[in-house]
């Protein structure tokens, strides 16, 4: 009974069909790298508030479109599909935004009913 023995690994060379699909990856990289550098920056140089906050939401929206739309490919879908997973996330950011607010119009009401 002989078993068969390979001396040497076997190797996989991948050569890129498209280098302007190379690009445009390493372009989003690119800006997505640029937009975190930009956070890491005013993380440590701004006061913590709500204006950090919104800056915060605000980028981080705009790594979502590039990751959404290069890496997912959804930028190449049809605009409906994309309107259709779009439309129910900025519902939900809307009701979160709504409860937080009524939840602090609530607090703030009970605090000043009890002192």
């Amino acid at each position: 009974m002989s078993h068969a023995h390979h001396d040497s690994a076997p190797t996989l060379h991948v050569h890129p069909k498209d280098p302007a699909k190379i690009r445009k990856v390493w372009f989003t990289a690119g800006i997505l790298a640029v937009v975190t550098a930009i956070e890491f920056i005013l993380a440590f140089t701004m006061e913590r508030g709500p204006v950090l906050t919104s800056i915060f939401v605000i980028l981080t929206f705009v790594k979502t479109f590039y990751i959404v739309g290069e890496f997912m490919h959804l930028k190449y879908e049809v605009k409906v599909l994309i309107w259709s997973i779009v439309l129910p996330v900025m519902f939900i950011i809307w009701l979160i935004t709504a409860l937080l607010m009524e939840g602090g119009y609530i607090f703030v009401e009970r605090a000043a009913i009890f002192n």
